[in-house]
């Protein structure tokens, strides 16, 4: 709907309508069908629950396109996202995405809760080793094996400096059998970068409960060793 609008007229608009210039455009509104959160088991099929669209009133599922589905294996564990995208008459795009999480059901270890980075941790930078500690870092269990991780750098920026949250390394990491620790995702808002590739190595311990990471952030780089009791 395209409405002929002075510029310096007052007029208000719902959630899925906007002002633009002197038009009023419809964006699509997308209602994901099922979770935005699914757990798969390894090995076993996945089928997505999909999602409808309306603008205006009116149906415009037809509009979507739908991408990520084909990069789900589901004989690797991981995190895999699906996105569903629809663009107005304007050109206006509208998205919304599920994540879907290709687990492990034989790992039960659960190291979910608050963390406390401790004394022997330290920031690595051209030589020098800068010791932090007594900071926490908060795990989060969202499926079998795979933990949403508050900070990789150990709170280095987003406490010891003052930051805040914006400037924490958050993610996504799957636990192996065999104590290993791999990166699945990861990223700092506040500079929109994220830890290097392959630019991370950790273990859980569950003689002594206690996690050691080393974190590469950035190409500089920056080491963060962290060791979380």
């Amino acid at each position: 709907l395209v409405l002929g609008l002075s510029a310096l007229g007052m007029t208000s608009c719902s959630d899925d309508e906007q002002l633009t210039d002197s038009r009023l455009t419809y964006y699509v509104n997308l209602e994901m069908q099922g979770d935005a959160f699914v757990q798969v088991p390894i090995g076993t099929s996945y089928t997505d629950a999909g999602c409808t669209a309306t603008m205006n009133g009116a149906d415009a599922t037809s509009r979507i396109v739908t991408i990520g589905i084909e990069d789900i294996d589901v004989n690797t564990a991981g995190l895999y996202t699906v996105t569903y995208s629809a663009v107005n008459d304007d050109g206006f795009t509208a998205s919304v995405s599920r994540t879907v999480a290709v687990c492990d059901p034989t790992i039960t270890t659960d190291i979910s809760g608050t963390w406390t980075v401790q004394a022997g941790s330290y920031r690595l930078y051209n030589g020098n080793k800068v010791p932090y500690a007594d900071y926490t870092v908060k795990i989060r269990r969202d499926a079998p094996g795979i933990f949403y991780i508050s900070d990789f750098l150990g709170g280095w920026y987003e406490q010891r400096a003052g930051y805040g949250s914006s400037y924490a390394c958050y993610g996504y990491v799957q636990l192996l059998a065999d104590g290993t620790l791999v990166n699945l995702s990861s990223y700092v808002n506040g500079w929109g970068d994220s830890l290097e590739e392959n630019g991370f190595v950790g273990s859980y311990d569950a003689a002594t409960n206690s996690i050691v990471w080393d974190a590469t952030y950035t190409d500089y780089p920056f080491v963060f060793h962290v060791i979380l009791n």
